[in-house]
């Protein structure tokens, strides 16, 4: 087989050659379609960390960019997003409730290992700034060899067995890695609408210890194609690039597979199948775009839309500067000629803001040859063009914030005399536009913890899923065996109560469960296969993943509290109507159940709280469908019943005497017939005539 093809699991034979000619014309196509895009980004972001000479004031620029990307990231972006996986129907379903809760803690566990936090913020930044940002996920594991408890007879060599084949290994650690990926580094085909899109790329800068770690072979085609580096055009970027060989990611969905290629480099270094079997194909989510149009993908920055009024704020900026440079206290006076004398001279001599011109010729630049000693020279003038010129400016930036949408309450400016419905108006229409950015970052945040848990769902380890979330289910074969348990104490129970009915003695009483409560409670748990099953089966996936409309933006500080509060008030309220209900139609107590549970399942806040609602539901529901024991008799009862029941007690003995009065007679007449019958035998044997005669 020729050394620069690969071979598939699925049997597809690739030339690595071949696949990376193709690929390096599709990153240069895509690299065409987006230049002018990247361009542009390029001058915005120069544009916002204000890379100019800031001493020479002809360069000077106001910071519009950056004051607005400043009001415009905590208002569309202030915190990490609070994942909430929820049942696809909110009904009674244990197992569906167990992987819920499992799938929830281990998402949020990730989004702090993973640092979701910044990596939102860094695509918030190249949102507001580019009109894109993304990030690419990753699965991760650790490996060491299984023990098997066999202590080998001599170093295992490469991990492999006797046959060749890889040692057995077990899973010792597993994750799902977050990479943000910078705007200028991430491509893809060109298309007007995302679910066209045909392959992502990205490219990730690689030392030369990881470069060697993931491609052991690489190292040769890189040094005979000299690709790989990437020094910048700049000198930071020089400085960055130093050392690091740049290779392409690609995700192609259309052919099914995986490639690595090093930039510039006509070989590609790896092509794969897909090592995460997802949904959407790709591992990343689509992008936060800003301003999209339908005719392709390329987006638009805000700072396009107010491009002009900057220049010209800038502009102003600069004009404002150097008049401001003019506004010096300037002095003429006569030298030379004697008409000053030397002293006062000396004592006008120009201070560090005063400018001193001597004149020689003073009879002639004074007006007519008038006496004045001193002239200086009128700044109202200078004064009326710098004020016409920020009142021009400050105009300007009101066009910028009616442009951008930002209304004077999000930047905190506001009247003392406006009242609190014109502030309310103000905040509710400036936030218009705010609220699709907020919606935008927040449906980003969505994709990104929906690509995480069905990384999750369909990789981790049942064991990796309970020791993350804190959650402690039985096994199948657990809960089998203690099942048998139980059930041979019952048999021996039985056996010994027929064992005592045998003998005529009283059956012991039942033992309780042996089991701890820890066991017991655990044991009314679902099982772990069956949570598992059901997350590795994506048809019967019986949950969705979604985020907290209002977990991405900065909060009420009451708003966690209120929330617990209608909670409380709704089962308080709820529980003193039913609670009269229920005592006078105990039937309706099921119906009332399910109508709580109903209602507490609408709230977050009463998710924690289900399965004991539950519990107590049916608790409750047994016991009013449960024939009532009779009520307790009163002291006048009592009297009444004992005195029934002495009544009772003579009766019986009466009846008793009578049965046995009864008897006696019964068997008198039997005796007295039976001695009747004795005597009549003997006289019809007198009577007879001896035998002999």
């Amino acid at each position: 087989m020729d050394d620069e093809a690969t071979i598939l699991p699925g049997g597809e034979q690739y030339d690595l050659a071949k696949v990376g000619a193709h690929w390096q014309q599709e990153l240069e196509r895509g690299q065409r379609y987006f230049k002018s895009w990247i361009d542009r980004c390029t001058k915005i972001e120069k544009i916002y960390l204000q890379q100019a000479d800031q001493a020479n004031a002809a360069k000077r620029r106001f910071p519009m960019l950056w004051a607005n990307i400043s009001v415009l990231q905590p208002a569309v972006y202030a915190r990490v997003p609070q994942p909430v996986v929820e049942r696809r129907f909110k009904d009674s379903q244990p197992v569906a409730r167990m992987a819920s809760e499992l799938v929830e803690r281990n998402l949020a566990f990730t989004a702090d290992d993973a640092d979701l936090d910044s990596l939102m913020r860094a695509v918030r930044d190249d949102f507001l700034l580019c009109a894109r940002g993304t990030v690419w996920l990753r699965y991760e594991a650790d490996f060491e060899p299984l023990d098997i408890g066999v202590e080998p007879s001599a170093p295992a060599l490469d991990m492999q067995g006797d046959d060749g084949s890889p040692a057995a290994e077990q899973i010792t650690d597993e994750r799902v890695c977050m990479d943000y990926v910078h705007w200028s580094d991430f491509l893809h085909s060109p298309a007007r609408r995302w679910k066209d899109v045909t392959w992502v790329a990205r490219r990730v800068p690689m030392t030369d210890e990881e470069f060697d770690k993931r491609f052991p072979e690489g190292r040769a085609s890189l040094a005979a194609n000299g690709a790989g580096s990437n020094h910048g055009t700049n000198q930071t970027e020089r400085a960055q690039n130093e050392g690091k060989t740049y290779v392409w990611e690609i995700w192609c969905k259309s052919e099914n597979y995986t490639v690595w290629i090093a930039e510039g480099s006509p070989v590609a270094l790896e092509v794969s199948e897909p090592p995460l079997k997802l949904t959407r194909f790709f591992p990343c989510p689509r992008p936060a775009f800003g301003t999209l149009s339908t005719s392709s993908l390329i987006p638009v920055p805000d700072y396009v839309y107010y491009q002009q009024q900057c220049d010209e704020i800038d502009m102003l900026t600069k004009r404002v500067n150097k008049l401001t440079d003019q506004l010096r206290l300037k002095v003429f006076y006569p030298s030379g000629d004697g008409s000053v004398s030397p002293a006062i001279e000396k004592a006008m001599r120009p201070e560090n803001d005063t400018v001193m011109v001597p004149i020689p010729e003073w009879a002639a630049f004074t007006d007519k040859g008038g006496s004045n000693a001193i002239v200086t020279l009128p700044i109202d003038e200078v004064q009326k063009v710098i004020v016409a010129c920020i009142e021009v400016r400050k105009q300007l930036v009101e066009d910028v914030y009616q442009i951008t949408g930002i209304s004077d309450i999000v930047r905190g400016d506001t009247q003392a005399s406006e009242t609190a419905t014109a502030q309310r108006i103000k905040s509710q229409w400036g936030s218009i536009r705010i609220r699709d950015r907020q919606a935008e970052l927040a449906r980003f945040a969505r994709d990104i913890v929906n690509l995480a848990g069905e990384i999750i769902c369909d990789q981790f380890q049942p064991e990796t899923l309970m020791l993350v979330s804190g959650i402690q289910l039985p096994t199948a074969a657990q809960k089998q065996q203690v099942e048998m348990q139980m059930q041979q104490q019952q048999m021996m129970q039985q056996q010994a109560a027929m064992r005592a009915q045998q003998m005529g003695q009283p059956a012991p009483p039942p033992q309780p469960s042996q089991l701890p409560p820890e066991m017991q409670k655990m044991m009314e748990q679902p099982t772990i296969d069956e949570v598992v099953q059901l997350l590795r089966n994506d048809s019967v996936r019986g949950f969705r993943i979604d985020i907290e409309t209002d977990s991405t933006i900065e909060p009420d500080e009451d708003a966690e509290k209120q929330r617990r509060m209608e909670f409380v008030q709704m089962v308080g309220g709820f529980m003193q109507q039913a609670g009269a209900i229920a005592q006078q139609t105990p039937m309706l107590v099921p119906v009332m159940v399910e109508t709580l549970l109903f209602a507490a399942r609408g709230f977050r806040a009463g998710r924690q709280l289900e399965n004991t609602l539950e519990q107590v539901g049916a608790q409750l529901s047994q016991s009013a469908t449960a024939p009532k024991p009779p009520p307790e008799p009163t002291p006048e009862q009592m009297i009444n019943l004992k005195t029934a029941q002495v009544k009772a007690g003579a009766e019986e003995k009466k009846a008793q005497l009578s049965v046995a009065q009864a008897q006696i007679e019964h068997q008198t007449t039997v005796e007295q017939a039976r001695s009747d019958r004795a005597a009549q035998a003997l006289q019809q044997f007198q009577q007879q005539p001896p035998a002999y005669q």
